[in-house]
């Protein structure tokens, strides 16, 4: 069975890919620090297989939120500072495991690649 972790990021936000980037490397590290140290052995184990996807709004980001901690998975909420691109307590991505492919890919199976 593999592993992998998703992050999914707002859309509407227009960040630069810097921005962006940024606001994925804390979700995916912040997630990783709340997991299992077991899934993280097995999913480095897979490669640290990851995928940046896209959602359209705050909504949609909590709605993915809600269904990935309704199915047991770690996930973590990112909200910026506000020292640069939005204003302070913007929430920004949302970082879900690492955890079993099919169990994360039952939530956001239907998401777009970052684009």
């Amino acid at each position: 069975m593999e592993y992998k972790q998703v992050i999914l990021v707002r859309k509407d936000l227009k960040l630069s890919p810097g921005k962006m980037s940024a606001q994925a490397a804390h979700a995916s590290s912040e997630a990783l620090l709340k997991s299992h140290k077991d899934d993280i052995s097995k999913w480095r184990k897979d490669g640290m297989k990851k995928a940046v996807l896209e959602v359209n709004s705050k909504e949609d980001l909590f709605k993915y939120k809600q269904q990935a901690q309704d199915a047991g998975l770690v996930v973590s909420l990112i909200t910026d500072a506000g020292r640069t691109e939005v204003e302070p307590g913007t929430i920004t991505c949302l970082g879900i495991g690492p955890d079993k492919e099919e169990k994360i890919d039952k939530i956001t199976g239907k998401l777009k690649l970052l684009s």
